[in-house]
Formats: C-alpha cells, sequence, structure tokens
C-alpha cells in the first residue's frame, strides 16, 4: 500500500486545476447527500497565564484551550504596582495564575490584592505557585526544545528544530523564556486538556504566538460599559439560558456581521485593544474603503460566503492530535481548506498593494491543495456518515477493497452454506441461519425447539454451543471454523486498515498545521474588515482621519451609532477639542435635552476611529488619544460594598489620577450623589486641578446641571474652558427641545418640564416651581394654608373616632394613659 503522502500531485474531488474564483460560492465541496456540520459543542475555553517580575521588567505567556496556542509577551517594564499585569489580566481573564513562589514585595502585593477580589468578574483567578527552581532558565530552555509540537516535522534533526525554534521564540528575553517553561511545568503537571488520556499523551500544542501591548489605548470596564460597547444579557430561550449570555443592543452587536467564529473573536479582541498605531489603522480601513467601492460589492459578498465555511480549525487539530477525530470533522476540514483556496484565488485578482489580500494570496499555500487533494481523494463522505465511522474510497488500498467484495457478496454466500448445514442437522430442526458478528466470527444460528429446556438440551452432536439469545441457539461448526480461517473477521480487519489509513492521513495534515492556523488568521481578519464595511455600508458611516500632531479629536456633524437606530430623527452634532483652546468643555442644559448623548457620541465615534472602523460623522480626526476615561452611569453593586457615590468618586479619581494631555474624560452629572454644596465643590475642584495644568489638561467633557459652577465663577476665567449648551426654545408653557449643541450657558435646568414629561401631577409640579423661586429669592418657605387645614381635620377626625371607641365601662382603662398617650400627641398636631 503506497503512503499518502504520495498522492501532492493529483486533484481531489470537485476541484479542478484551473477553477475560477467567481465559480467557489456555488459548488459543494463536500460530496453526496447528508452534509454534515461542524459540531459547536465544545467545552469552554479556559485560559492558564503563567508571570515572572524580576528588575522591573515581566515576563508572560498563557496557554489558550480554544485553540490551543501558547501566547508570550516579550520581556516588557511595568512600574512598580504592575498596571501592564493587571490590563493583561483584564483582557484575558485567565482561570489560573501561575507564578514563582520566591517573588518581591511588589508582586506578593499584588497578587494578595488579586486573591482578594471576591467580585472579580468573571471569578478570580486561582494563584498558583510552584519552586522557583521549575523557573530555571536552562530548564526551561530544556522543556521548550524537547517539547513534542504537532506543527514541527518528524524529519528536522535537533539542530533544525532549534533554528525553527529560534525563529520564533525569543531566547535573548530571558523573563519569557522561563515564563514559558514555567507555564509547560504547570500544563504538564496539571495535564490540562487530556486529564482522561494516557499519560504518555502529551498536551496538544498546535503553536507559539506574539503577543503585545504596545501602541493600546487604556479603556476600563465602567467605560465599555456606560458607553454599551458591549452588552451580554440572559438568552430569551429557556433552553438556551445554561449556555451563557447573548450580546444586546450594543455597538460590537450591531458591528458584528461576522461569518465565521473566529472572526467574530477577533472583533471582540479588536475592541477590547483598541490602538493608536496608525500603521495598523490605516490598514484596516484601506480594506473597509475597498470593499464599499459599488464595483466591489459582489467580490465582497463572494468573499464573505466563503468565510461561513471556515470553520474552528484549532478544534479539528487538537481531535487529530489526540485521536479524537470524528466523521464531521473531516468534512468541516475539507470544507474550510476548500474555500481558503477560494479566498486565495479571488484575492490573488485583487490589488497586491493591499498587505491582507497579497497575504492571503501569497501565505494559502499549495499546501492546502494537497490536503484537499488527500482528502478528496481518500476520505468516503457518504459511507462515513452511513457507517458512522471513517471509511475510505475504492481503490485506495487494493486489501481493504478486495476484503469489502467479500463482504458484499457474504449473505448470499452465507445462505448457501446455511442450506447444506440444514442438511446435515437432525430432521426436528426446522430452519437455520449462518450468521457474521464482528470480533466473533460465523455461527450457526438454529430456533429453540420446544423440548429444548435444560442447558444440556442444547447440545448438539458436532456442533459447540456458544450462546443463546433470543430464543436462538448458536454454535460453532466445522462449516463455520472453515469460514473464520478462510474469511477471518471481515469487519475488523477493513476497520483496522482505515483506521491506519485515518492516522496516516492525520499525520498528513498535521504536518501542515502551520499554513492552517495561519489561514484562520488571516480569514477571521477579513471576515472582521469585511463585516466593519457591511455595516459602513447600511449606516452611512465615513472613514476617519488620523493626525498625531493633533490633541484631540475633531468630529463634524457626528450621531450617536445606536441611538440613531433607535429614535425616529436624530439631530448630529459638532464636536472639536484640540490645541491649547477649550481643553474642558462645560455643557449644561435642560434635562432630557441630550446632554448625555453627546457625551457618549463623543466617545463612541473616537472608539470606532482607535479600533480601524469607519464612523457615524460627515467627517472625523482623530489625534493621538492614550485613554478613555468615563464618569456617566454609576455601576452599582451589592457585591461591592461601596455607596454609589463612593463608585462614582472612585470613577473620578480614577481619570484625575492616570489622565495625560492626550485622554479624553466624559463626566456627567459628577457630584448629585451626595449634599448639593459639597457635590457642586467637588466638582469645581475637579476641574480646577485639570486647568491648573494648563498646556497637559487632558480633554474634558463635563455635562451638569449645576448651573451654580458658571453663576458664582467657580471656574477659572481663560481659553482652556468653554461653554457649551443644548439649544431650545420655550413655546408658550412648552418647552422645544432641538438637540443641537451651541455655545453658551443655560439659564434654567426646567426639570418642571421634564416632570411634567414623566407624568407628576399638576399640583405636585406647581408646588415644586414655588418652592424653587422662594429659595432662589431667598425667603422663607411657608406650607400650604389649604393643605394645612386639610391635615388638621384629617386629625380632628382621627381624635373623635378614638373617643368613640373608647369603653368606659372596661375595667382596665386607665384614663391618664389614654390621655397622655392617645390625645394629647393629636392635640398637638391639631394646634
Amino acid at each position: 500500500m503506497a503512503s499518502l503522502g504520495a498522492t501532492e500531485g493529483g486533484t481531489p474531488q470537485g476541484l479542478g486545476p484551473g477553477a475560477a474564483a467567481t465559480s467557489f460560492p456555488s459548488v459543494n465541496p463536500v460530496p453526496g447527500p447528508g452534509e454534515a456540520e461542524e459540531d459547536d459543542a465544545e467545552e469552554p475555553a479556559e485560559i492558564h497565564l503563567c508571570v515572572l517580575w524580576n528588575l522591573g521588567h515581566l515576563g508572560i505567556a498563557y496557554y489558550d484551550t480554544s485553540d490551543s496556542i501558547i501566547h508570550f509577551m516579550p520581556d516588557a517594564p511595568d512600574h512598580e504596582n504592575l498596571k501592564l499585569l493587571q490590563r493583561v489580566l483584564d483582557e484575558i481573564n485567565p482561570q489560573s495564575v501561575v507564578t514563582s513562589a520566591k517573588q518581591d514585595e511588589n508582586m506578593t502585593r499584588f497578587l494578595g490584592k488579586l486573591a482578594s477580589q471576591q467580585q472579580r468578574e468573571p471569578k478570580r483567578p486561582e494563584i498558583i505557585f510552584l519552586p522557583n527552581v521549575d523557573f530555571g532558565l536552562e530548564i526551561s530552555k530544556q522543556r521548550l526544545l524537547s517539547g513534542n509540537y504537532t506543527f514541527i516535522p518528524d524529519s528536522m534533526t535537533t539542530t533544525e528544530k532549534i533554528i525553527f525554534l529560534s525563529s520564533i521564540i525569543p531566547f535573548d528575553c530571558l523573563l519569557t523564556v522561563r515564563a514559558l517553561g514555567g507555564l509547560l511545568k504547570f500544563l504538564g503537571r496539571r495535564r490540562i486538556g487530556v486529564e482522561l488520556e494516557d499519560y504518555n499523551v502529551s498536551i496538544p500544542i498546535l503553536g507559539f504566538k506574539k503577543f503585545v501591548l504596545t501602541h493600546l489605548v487604556s479603556i476600563d470596564r465602567d467605560t465599555y460599559s456606560v458607553l454599551q460597547i458591549f452588552k451580554s444579557e440572559s438568552h430569551p430561550s429557556v433552553y438556551k439560558v445554561a449556555s451563557g449570555l447573548k450580546e444586546g443592543l450594543s455597538l460590537f452587536g450591531i458591528l458584528n456581521r461576522c461569518r465565521c467564529k473566529w472572526g467574530e473573536k477577533l472583533l471582540r479582541l479588536w475592541f477590547t485593544r483598541p490602538t493608536c498605531d496608525l500603521e495598523e489603522l490605516n490598514s484596516r480601513l484601506d480594506v473597509i474603503q475597498f470593499f464599499l467601492l459599488p464595483q466591489n460589492l459582489d467580490m465582497a459578498q463572494m468573499l464573505h460566503r466563503l468565510l461561513g465555511h471556515i470553520k474552528n480549525v484549532p478544534l479539528i487539530l487538537k481531535r487529530m492530535k489526540l485521536s479524537h477525530t470524528k466523521v464531521s470533522d473531516w468534512q468541516v476540514l475539507y470544507k474550510t481548506v476548500y474555500s481558503a483556496l477560494g479566498l486565495r484565488d479571488a484575492c490573488r485578482s485583487l490589488p497586491q498593494s493591499i498587505p491582507l489580500f497579497r497575504d492571503i494570496a501569497q501565505e494559502f499555500s499549495d499546501d492546502l491543495h494537497h490536503i484537499t487533494s488527500l482528502i478528496g481523494k481518500v476520505v468516503d463522505f457518504e459511507g462515513s456518515l452511513a457507517a458512522n465511522h471513517f471509511t475510505v474510497l475504492p481503490t485506495i488500498d487494493p486489501e481493504i477493497d478486495e476484503k469489502k467484495r467479500r463482504l458484499v457478496g457474504l449473505p448470499s454466500f452465507l445462505t448457501e452454506v446455511a442450506w447444506k448445514e440444514l442438511e446435515s442437522l437432525d430432521s426436528r430442526i426446522p430452519s437455520c441461519s449462518v450468521i457474521y458478528i464482528p470480533l466473533i466470527g460465523f455461527l450457526l444460528s438454529i430456533p429453540r425447539l420446544p423440548s429444548m429446556v435444560e442447558a444440556s438440551d442444547f447440545e448438539i452432536e458436532g456442533l459447540d454451543f456458544m450462546f443463546l439469545s433470543e430464543e436462538k441457539l448458536h454454535y460453532r461448526s466445522a462449516r463455520t471454523k472453515e469460514l473464520d480461517a478462510l474469511l477471518g473477521d471481515l469487519h475488523c480487519d477493513i476497520r483496522d486498515r482505515e483506521t491506519l489509513l485515518m492516522y496516516q492521513l492525520q499525520c498528513q495534515v498535521l504536518v501542515r498545521a502551520a499554513v492552517l492556523t495561519r489561514v484562520l488568521d488571516l480569514a477571521s481578519r477579513l471576515d472582521v474588515l469585511l463585516a466593519l464595511a457591511s455595516a459602513a455600508r447600511d449606516y452611512g458611516y465615513s472613514r476617519p482621519r488620523y493626525s498625531p500632531q493633533l490633541l484631540g479629536v475633531r468630529i463634524q456633524n457626528g450621531r450617536h451609532p445606536l441611538m440613531e437606530l433607535c429614535a425616529q430623527t436624530f439631530v448630529p452634532n459638532s464636536a472639536e477639542c484640540g490645541g491649547d483652546k477649550g481643553r474642558v468643555k462645560v455643557i449644561t442644559g435642560p434635562n432630557s435635552s441630550g446632554k448625555s448623548i453627546y457625551l457618549k457620541q463623543v466617545g463612541l465615534i473616537t472608539f470606532m476611529a482607535l479600533v480601524g472602523s469607519f464612523v457615524p460623522a460627515e467627517e472625523a480626526e482623530i489625534g493621538a488619544v492614550d485613554a478613555i476615561f468615563t464618569r456617566i452611569h454609576s455601576c452599582e453593586s451589592i457585591s461591592l460594598g461601596l455607596s454609589t457615590f463612593m463608585i462614582d468618586l472612585n470613577q473620578v479619581a480614577k481619570a484625575v489620577n492616570n489622565a495625560t494631555e492626550q485622554s479624553l474624560v466624559l463626566i456627567d452629572e459628577f457630584g448629585k450623589g451626595t449634599n448639593t454644596v459639597d457635590g457642586l465643590a467637588l466638582l469645581a475642584a475637579v476641574l480646577r486641578h485639570w486647568l491648573s495644568l494648563g498646556p497637559t489638561c487632558p480633554h474634558v467633557f463635563v455635562a451638569t446641571n449645576f448651573l451654580s459652577l458658571i453663576q458664582l465663577q467657580l471656574l477659572p476665567q481663560g481659553p482652556l474652558v468653554q461653554y457649551l449648551t443644548m439649544e431650545t426654545c420655550e413655546d408658550g408653557n412648552d418647552l422645544v427641545f432641538f438637540y443641537r449643541v451651541c455655545e453658551g450657558v443655560a439659564n434654567a435646568s426646567h426639570a418642571s418640564h421634564t416632570a411634567a414629561q414623566a407624568r407628576v401631577p399638576d399640583k405636585l409640579i406647581s408646588r415644586g416651581k414655588e418652592v424653587s423661586d422662594l429659595i432662589r429669592g431667598g425667603k422663607p418657605i411657608k406650607p400650604i394654608k389649604d393643605l394645612l387645614k386639610e391635615r388638621q381635620m384629617e386629625n380632628c377626625q382621627t381624635l373623635v373616632d378614638k373617643f368613640l371607641k373608647l369603653d368606659l365601662e372596661d375595667p382596665n382603662l386607665d384614663l391618664e394613659i389614654f390621655m397622655s398617650q392617645e390625645v394629647l400627641p393629636a392635640a398637638t398636631t391639631i394646634l
């Protein structure tokens, strides 16, 4: 039997050597009916992180069970408070954190704080300490070089393997190498992913990937929540509640039009890692702009259809590594690789000046054609589905074909044998049959006679009794023994030969695992950019510009991406903050006039530009932005053990302590959670602090109803402060909102108008206006006379009712107690 590797020059079923790219969407790459879909019921992903801290530098590596890949970050400097490490933990949410038992005071304090975070979402990680000797440099190098990796061919010599790994892993980053070694030690000890396998089965590792956190824009969880970038909701179906949460109305929800699971995963990663790397951002925007051209719409739709066939390749490779491959895995892999070839041929016809198209055209190598050729020539998809196990096509192995031919003709042959057996049996036996049972062989089966009661009655001369089943007696005869010797165990022999072929096919695929992983990376990137292009086309987004010399943002007629989908009409507004003028913008206006929406709109447009998306604005110019801080909504939680105002203070304190001249700060109604005077004083103090920084003041948008902040001139006058308001117009007793931002200061909050919209009773609204006017005029507040008389009458009636209910004949009645406890308090309220 020839090795499977010898069929490289062949052509798989349904794939011609000169097929045009436009023909791929209409072709079903899996022959035959009964096409199986990908099994998405996979175990939830686990992430295990290993970290080392020494002399102000971090070495980090983590293993993700969803793709069986080890990710590492080259040695990076960090502050003593370990902000970089905290950022990594916030992004990946590891299940466990592995580190050395020998640590300095800073790391010890950090880990102690991490372990005490009871409210950590989704849950706090397990802290695991390994002996410091497990992180030795030399032993870590040895673990890395001696690992069993599926992406490294077995034919490589030790020297070639060292050179190959040196091109992937930075062995000059000593902390990273030690962290990788400690992680491998932990994975081997815990047997992550192979807990139930034999001990000689190694942990599946499909590759190493580098990740970096440079050029990232800092955004905390509160900001993601209040801007509705992500919003998880419980699934409405009772059958899917246990499977997790679904995405609600959010920015991610309206932009996520990805066709494959890994595209959606990459989009979420981009959202959690907004960047200020202009080269990366412009490369994303170039692809989106290309697909927005009318002449490229058909190409975009065709690529989108092909991406729908890109499935969970890492899961399949992991199953191959553990020899757990399913029948459906071969169909899914065939369809994925076939579609990848379609993507390659399509991208070869696109402009190669765009790096993504060039990378797909070049890196989707002929190894993909080799994989489809092997699978298409070897795997019998219809037969595999029917038999529920791996089967091969005819002409692949002559021995298998011969055994299957015998197996097909076996029923008629066994019928002839049964007739001959019946001739030699007792005449009382009316019938018999010869059957074949895998692993047991050929047996003679006869019906149980009424006279066969005891076990001794089952004995028949010349036959060996085997067992009784369903009133059938099964024997071995001379002819069945001859059949066993002549034909053997056909089913098992065929299965063994096909399993051997499957193993060889798996080896051929695993050797090319690197190109399959690269296919997933580039296909998911293309999927994300096609999704963003589709959203930009439907919602009328425009391309933002990046200006490193501009400190701030300039937005012309911007729109809130979520609100414009929910409102019948939406009024666009512009925003500009840059240079040394108007760095602090104080926005006043009536309640419900759109101040909060305006703040969120500025934050969302800036965020979308920083992930490489088109934005909802006529024009947008984004300068150097290193962080976005917000204090808009109070994220209340009983588990935090903090008051609402304390949570607000924490959010503002985070902005005060970390914001730079390149940061964007959005504050809405800060100070309303405490005494009015104290809240106003805190807001003024925070703004004065930023204004005192001069040119290094962050870009601050503040929406407030504290009109005293302006009336009492609590802020210093100067070019750094700009006052904005929401345009309104009074039409008699009605207040008309224009939802347009303009320069100026509101003269009132018009709370009574908002109360009327909320259907508060008119008499309460009029009383509120009256009290408000008295407070502004410095006059005493007197109770309403009519209301006072009404209360006096109620109290008099209550007192009369008490006297009428009094039983003077009651021997236990004490008049003195009655007068002191019942009558006198009621009389006092009346007077």
